[in-house]
């Protein structure tokens, strides 16, 4: 007897759309385990649609070799332009401009990069939480000094928030969102307290907390200033591998992100933007796709590149530069910043 040797392609796309109505929208999914559309209330309709797209990826698993480019299959119809197909299969979350349909699909890094509306999902958002045996395991991870594992924790939660938030979301608001997303309990509340607001220049920032209630993200549920409290309101964002003691220290890191940690006084927009090229950052030098680093900080690709002067401008990049055939930013560290991180180290 002969075994075939051939395998199916197996398609991992899935897509939902919000159709509005009176009373709140409907959620439609296509896909065969979910027959009817589902009212939602309007404020938390968004986070339901991010939530129902995690459910299938988790339902659906596939091991990595057996995943492939779905916007390949399709003759890469997702993009404009056309670079080919390169780099590690990943999950690319795509809305419309609407903002009324969503995809989460795998597509490979390049194609990734090259569509619009759309931000990489790490396979670690989706994982199951880990479970600790009862006996013989310590009850939390042993403490690590700060490094790898806390900038990958940091990435991925920016590449979560370029998806959950509105694009003209401020970056002091993101900011606020990040130290939120990443010092959130089980329960998804979070207790900011007055020293933490005050050493990163939002303390009586009440239009940040305002501009993510309206954005349907959070809500307060008390004030005692300068403390604040909050409940995030989209599941999502707790449905990653790392318990919360690991993300509380990236949260430390994002703080201070070395090798780029600037001085206090610099504006929101910059300290953002030193946290996203901290975080893809490796040795003295990093990189990344033009769109994709614009979509992290939260501005347009213009505004992002007179970002990366005022960085020059305070001495942590010796210098960056734009590379037209790859549509990649490549930047590298000062000396300054090389020599602190050099010493942080030891």
């Amino acid at each position: 007897m002969r075994l075939s040797t051939t395998r199916d392609t197996v398609q991992r796309i899935w897509t939902v759309r919000l159709h509005p109505q009176a009373g709140g929208p409907l959620l439609a999914c296509p896909h065969p385990r979910c027959t009817a559309a589902t009212p939602l209330p309007a404020a938390s309709a968004r986070s339901a649609a991010l939530t129902h797209l995690a459910r299938h990826a988790q339902a659906d698993v596939l091991p990595p070799h057996l995943r492939t480019c779905q916007c390949r299959t399709r003759g890469c119809a997702w993009h404009r332009r056309h670079r080919g197909c390169a780099g590690p299969i990943l999950l690319a979350l795509t809305r419309d401009r609407s903002g009324r349909a969503w995809r989460l699909a795998d597509a490979c890094a390049a194609c990734a990069a090259a569509m619009s509306h759309t931000a990489v999902v790490p396979d670690t958002l989706l994982a199951p939480r880990l479970r600790y045996p009862a006996v013989g395991t310590p009850a939390h991870p042993p403490r690590l000094p700060h490094g790898p594992g806390e900038r990958m924790r940091v990435r991925e939660m920016l590449t979560y928030l370029a998806a959950a938030l509105p694009r003209f979301t401020s970056p002091a608001a993101r900011l606020l969102a990040l130290q939120c997303a990443l010092r959130a309990d089980t329960r998804a509340y979070v207790r900011l307290r007055g020293g933490l607001l005050r050493g990163m220049r939002l303390c009586g920032r009440r239009e940040l907390w305002e501009e993510l209630e309206q954005a349907g993200w959070l809500r307060r549920t008390a004030s005692r200033h300068p403390h604040m409290e909050a409940q995030l309101l989209d599941a999502a964002v707790l449905t990653q591998g790392a318990g919360r003691h690991v993300r509380a220290r990236a949260a430390q890191w994002a703080l201070r992100p070395a090798p780029l940690a600037l001085p206090s006084g610099w504006a929101p927009a910059v300290q953002l933007t030193a946290v996203v090229l901290a975080s893809h950052t490796s040795g003295g030098a990093g990189s990344a796709d033009i769109d994709v680093l614009a979509r992290l900080c939260g501005h347009s690709p213009h505004q992002t590149e007179e970002l990366l002067d005022r960085l020059v401008t305070s001495r942590s990049l010796a210098a960056w530069r734009y590379c037209r055939d790859t549509d990649e930013v490549v930047w590298d560290l000062s000396s300054q910043a090389r020599a602190g991180h050099t010493a942080v180290q030891r």
